[in-house]
């Protein structure tokens, strides 16, 4: 049964000049697009996080410059009848997949200076690669010698903060912020109000209820209690979603879409970034938060992941690579160290530290807390899927083989 296309995502246009624009904050004013009824099905487009700023080609200039006030482009916000707050929105993830007019996706290791990364003392500049799509499979001519299949799934899923919960988000970021305001990338993204920028699409609001939200708004950059940015690689085809309800009608709204991505997309833009499509299902547990004690949205993960049946795990502690200093339980210290180690390896078949950075968000990784009580030191695990590659990447006698053609690289700037 064909899917009705309730929001389109114009490829020759800017989100900015659609007719139905996206939004790129988060508010509860934000007007809903289009209303559904519980149990109904529909079909979202969505353009790629950027907005279009990222072309395929072979410079990374386009990495370095993006503006990143204007990220993440959501389509939406949709309400379902009936959704009151207190409520779990319940939301099925039935297919997904990338748009006729745009088989292609990259991935970017981001500047130091605009957005950083996992690892950005250790590679802070630009990069990029860009990935063709073969049915189900992706390869890409700036990391030669691996292909894996799609696990295609929305980075960015969520719904409508109330006005309270939203001055809260606002309270807690502008104090982490306000501890190191000048730090190089900040510890939070502050709304236009806080942080001066203009750059916020506020959906179809104008005039001064639209400057009035946009100087509130909410940045889309990290998930929250009602989901948003939280890069959960395993919502693909078959998840469901319960999301808290905050607002009538829920919100909901969507983008971000990855074809594949490793657990954690350390680059920052690390999943390979696309425009696509979404079918959503919707429905409504009356009173489901308190009945559930949710404070964050639980998923039940998609049925559908790639078959692999070898993996090389990689283990880190929570010691600092620069000074040797011992960390108490710090997992973010122990994944970077599992991270670092699984890059390093990687280099002795001939990948640059950033190729092999940008497998490890791309390809469909694993990644653990495998140990956080035995102190001092927490256990972190990267496990690579050794049949990604063209070739042998286990540890044997003879020593690695160099098996990435000399002079292919990523695309850097110019």
């Amino acid at each position: 049964m064909a899917v009705n296309t309730v929001f389109k995502a114009e490829m020759d246009k800017f989100p900015e000049e659609q007719d139905i624009k996206t939004h790129n904050r988060w508010h509860p004013d934000i007007p809903i697009v289009q209303w559904f009824k519980p149990g109904d099905e529909f079909r979202v487009e969505c353009y790629d996080w950027t907005g279009g700023q990222i072309t395929n080609d072979d410079s990374a200039n386009d990495i370095r410059d993006v503006d990143l006030s204007k990220v993440h482009y959501l389509s939406g916000p949709f309400g379902v009848e009936g959704a009151k707050p207190g409520d779990l929105l319940v939301v099925d993830i039935n297919d997904i997949g990338w748009l006729e007019d745009s088989q292609w996706g990259f991935t970017g290791i981001f500047a130091l200076e605009n957005g950083g990364g996992f690892l950005d003392k250790h590679y802070p500049e630009a990069r990029k690669a860009c990935w063709d799509f073969h049915g189900i499979y992706t390869s890409s001519r700036h990391i030669p010698g691996v292909r894996f299949p799609g696990l295609i799934h929305p980075g960015l899923i969520g719904t409508l903060p109330s006005a309270e919960l939203l001055a809260e988000w606002n309270r807690r970021e502008s104090a982490l912020f306000n501890t190191d305001p000048d730090r190089v990338p900040p510890l939070a993204t502050l709304p236009d109000g806080m942080a001066g920028t203009t750059t916020a699409l506020m959906g179809q609001m104008t005039g001064a209820a639209r400057d009035k939200a946009a100087a509130e708004g909410a940045r889309t950059v990290p998930g929250r209690e009602h989901g948003g940015n939280c890069d959960i690689k395993n919502l693909s085809r078959g998840s469901r979603c319960y999301f808290p309800v905050y607002v009538d009608g829920g919100g909901l709204s969507m983008g971000d879409i990855h074809w594949s991505q490793g657990d954690g997309e350390i680059t920052f833009c690390g999943a390979i970034e696309m425009a696509g499509w979404i079918d959503i299902g919707v429905d409504i547990i009356k009173g489901g938060v308190a009945k559930y004690g949710i404070t964050n949205p639980v998923f039940k993960p998609s049925p559908v992941e790639p078959n692999y049946s070898e993996y090389l795990i990689f283990e880190g502690v929570c010691v600092d690579e620069h000074s040797g200093d011992q960390h108490y339980l710090d997992a973010t210290v122990a994944y970077r160290r599992a991270c670092l180690n699984a890059v390093e390896y990687l280099k002795k078949f001939g990948y640059s530290g950033e190729q092999a950075y940008m497998i490890l968000g791309t390809a469909p990784v694993e990644g653990r807390v495998s140990g956080i009580v035995d102190i001092p030191n927490a256990c972190c695990t990267v496990a690579i899927p050794t049949e990604i590659f063209d070739f042998d990447i286990m540890p044997n006698s003879s020593g690695p083989s160099m098996s990435i053609p000399k002079g292919v690289d990523a695309a850097s700037c110019s």
